[in-house]
């Protein structure tokens, strides 16, 4: 056996040198680091067939011997069972005897002829059984035979659990590495908002008016970092309002919808005051055309008493209202009036988060007429819920938006956020239950200016140190695709 090292200074290069120097064929025997290389043992394929085969001589090298003659042939009994075949031959003398022999009476004959039959039967059994017991000692056990789709269906099991493992612990690193980068952009943030607040105070005067307004952190921190240099504290406002004024997309003449009409539903989570903006609406129509030119349809079939309401104001107006159920009877309901010029729908209030908004959404779409969507977005709610309504009535696109109840709400900085980071058209907004006296054409200038005159209590303001806890989520203030559209000048 000759045993051979080869060193190199990485794996791949010293298995170079083994099958150069051995074959392809080469066993190695070892592989580990040494001093800073990889040292390799490793044997010729022919040794190792030399190891494997038997010395010369031995008992290994000796044929195997052959048992097919059992299976064909009767093997040799032993000299103790078959006694009368190795019996001697007989004399003359014993032959001429048993010539002068008188035979047998026949009564004696049949007397002992059970017990000379039956010697020769248990002689044969006695022998049979030493045969079987001599085959058995010396034939060898069949192996069990191999299982080849067994072994496959076992290496496949054990290939995907090894890959479900492997695809666990990456998830499980990525997961704890995106949570390091987000740890880490929070604090680079809140570093950063730290040194600009000292190095800029006007801009932290700024942040504090729009946080107070109701605006999210997010806007306010882009505006700001867009904000030009070498302004103070009041030029800084009047820059911000004319850039959140600039893009506020309102309606500026209700000409348009008016005497173009059409089919128009106001949707929109519950208690929002869908039911006295339609209201609303139709008075103005019918102040515009009359009231044969209008129709009112309802689908709050659920709250009890809901289209009673509408009822009331239809009968006020002689305006007829119709109440459908499903989009079957809202297409018979929408063909019968394709002669109105305007026709508005009041729809059932629902949560964002009903699985029924998807339903409702997919029912005006497929209504057989072009329904266009106005959102009423509650004046009072938060950011994140605004947001949230928004995503969930978006479907496949709002005509606009209708902001409800500004007359109960403390600051309106959080409607105009989502106003503008969704690129939403503001229509109207309505500050009370007076119909029609209580809606009014969006103004963008007014809107801004009201959100930072409604100042919150002093339980709500920030302070200087509050900022940078406020601005440590906003690392990636730069990467929000719905900031990426807002105009700066």
């Amino acid at each position: 056996m000759n045993v051979k090292k080869f060193t190199a200074p990485t794996s791949r290069e010293a298995l170079r040198k083994v099958r150069d120097a051995l074959g392809p064929d080469a066993v190695i025997l070892s592989n580990r680091p040494v001093d800073g290389v990889v040292e390799i043992l490793a044997l010729d394929n022919d040794d190792v067939a030399s190891l494997a085969a038997p010395a010369p001589g031995s008992d290994m090298a000796q044929p195997a011997p052959r048992l097919d003659h059992l299976h064909g042939f009767e093997p040799e009994a032993p000299a103790f069972v078959n006694r009368r075949a190795a019996a001697p031959a007989p004399t003359p003398e014993q032959i001429y005897a048993s010539r002068r022999a008188p035979e047998p009476e026949p009564e004696f004959v049949a007397a002992f002829a059970p017990r000379r039959a039956a010697q020769p039967e248990a002689g044969f059994a006695a022998d049979f059984a030493a045969e079987q017991n001599y085959a058995n000692r010396r034939a060898p056990q069949a192996e069990p035979a191999f299982d080849m789709s067994a072994m496959t269906a076992m290496m496949t099991a054990a290939i995907a659990q090894a890959k479900e493992s492997a695809a666990a612990e990456m998830s499980g690193m990525m997961s704890e590495l995106r949570a390091m980068r987000g740890m880490m952009e929070s604090q680079l943030a809140e570093l950063s908002w730290g040194g600009t607040q000292q190095r800029e105070p006007q801009k932290a005067a700024v942040l504090r008016e729009m946080l107070a307004a109701g605006f999210s952190a997010s806007l306010s921190r882009y505006l700001i970092d867009k904000m030009p240099a070498n302004k103070d504290a009041a030029e800084a406002m009047r820059w911000i309002k004319t850039v959140l004024a600039r893009n506020l997309t309102t309606m500026a003449d209700e000409d348009n919808l008016l005497d173009k009409g059409g089919v128009f539903a106001l949707v929109g989570p519950t208690g929002v005051g869908k039911t006295t903006t339609t209201a609303k609406l139709a008075a103005r129509c019918v102040m515009r055309h009359g009231p044969e030119k209008l129709a009112l349809i309802t689908t709050d079939a659920y709250r009890i008493g809901g289209h009673e309401q509408l009822r009331i104001y239809g009968k006020i107006l002689g305006v007829m209202v119709h109440s459908v159920k499903d989009e079957a009877d809202l297409r018979i309901a929408l063909k019968e009036l394709r002669n109105k010029h305007t026709v508005l729908i009041d729809t059932i209030g629902m949560s964002q988060r009903d699985q029924m908004v998807t339903e409702q959404v997919a029912m005006l779409t497929g209504a057989g007429a072009d329904v266009k969507r106005l959102l009423c977005l509650n004046a009072t709610s938060t950011n994140e819920t605004l947001a949230e309504v928004v995503r969930a009535y978006q479907g496949s696109g709002l005509h606009g938006c209708i902001m409800t109840k500004l007359d109960e709400a403390a600051s309106i900085g959080n409607v105009l956020d989502v106003v503008i980071r969704q690129k939403l058209n503001l229509h109207y907004i309505s500050n009370g239950q007076r119909v029609p006296e209580d809606l009014h054409l969006a103004d963008r200038a007014m809107l801004v200016d009201r959100a930072f005159r409604s100042r919150r209590d002093a339980v709500n303001q920030f302070d200087d140190a509050d900022l940078p806890l406020m601005m440590a989520h906003t690392g990636k203030v730069h990467q929000d695709e719905s900031l990426r559209e807002v105009r700066l000048g």
